[in-house]
């Protein structure tokens, strides 16, 4: 197992890998249509935006959820 102290890079490395996996998806669909060579445009494409999306969900994440207890009342 994992130990606990890894839950924020984990969460952020699943959360960031299932969000480009489905975004660029859609956006490899939308621009090509399902062409010949639609799996590996689509995974390059993933695999760049991945590199990308991972770090900055570590940096944005810390800041909203500070945003988020700015903006919802609690009691």
């Amino acid at each position: 197992m994992i130990p606990a102290r890894f839950a924020p890079i984990l969460f952020g490395l699943i959360l960031s890998g299932m969000m480009t996996n489905v975004v660029t998806f859609i956006s490899t669909w939308h621009v090509g249509g399902f062409v010949q060579d639609f799996v590996a445009t689509w995974l390059g494409a993933w695999v760049t935006s991945w590199m990308v999306a991972f770090p900055l969900v570590l940096v944005l994440a810390p800041l909203t959820r500070k945003l988020v207890q700015i903006l919802v009342r609690t009691p």
